[in-house]
């Protein structure tokens, strides 16, 4: 049986679903993603730094995915890794009083590491293909679905901690600093992993 080139509405969907499954499938990527939430104070700032990692990663992942640029998968993989163990020690020098860049400047931060990240996202995407006659299509809908599962992801992560607030009124000065080292030793043994996978 020969199939047909599949239809505008299926590509769109069979793109956002894959983006979606992605991100949140993407351990690496929600923990970068949790890392920015516990050090960002306030909405507007939230806000600005997502947006800054949304608008990065899209730019990469284009480039990457339609070919203007080439990075080896690899070794951007394991700067992701590093990337998350780096947000997790800002996490907590700004506990202990003395905030980084990443406290300073959030937005930049996610900026520079979400260039990174959507190279990580393209190598995903490669893997999977693009239907040849609607490759602008495919490409917007599977990063719109990587938006909209991280949409949901911090939705979720916020819902939580504003009912964890709501039940335990009492301040728990471990959590921030224990959510840290948990970030921080996943990230450092994906990086020894990932690194170790170049040989």
């Amino acid at each position: 049986t020969v199939t047909g080139a599949p239809s505008k509405w299926a590509v769109s969907v069979d793109y956002f679903r894959l983006g979606v499954e992605h991100i949140l499938g993407g351990i690496d990527h929600l923990l970068f993603v949790l890392a920015l939430l516990l050090i960002v104070d306030g909405t507007r700032r939230l806000i600005a730094t997502i947006t800054a990692f949304t608008v990065a990663h899209s730019l990469t992942l284009a480039a990457a995915t339609l070919g203007w640029v080439h990075v080896p998968q690899a070794p951007v993989e394991a700067v992701i890794a590093l990337s998350i163990l780096f947000v997790a020690g800002e996490i907590l020098h700004a506990h202990r009083g003395r905030p980084g860049i990443t406290r300073r400047w959030p937005w930049l931060v996610a900026f520079t590491f979400g260039l990174l990240h959507g190279f990580g996202f393209a190598g995903a995407l490669t893997e999977v293909g693009l239907p040849q006659n609607e490759i602008p299509l495919a490409l917007l809908m599977f990063n719109i679905g990587v938006e909209a599962g991280q949409i949901l992801f911090i939705f979720a992560v916020l819902s939580l901690l504003y009912i964890v607030r709501r039940i335990i009124t009492a301040p728990i000065k471990w959590a921030v600093p224990a959510a840290a080292y948990g970030i921080g030793g996943m990230s450092a043994f994906w990086v020894i992993e990932r690194v170790s996978g170049f040989w």
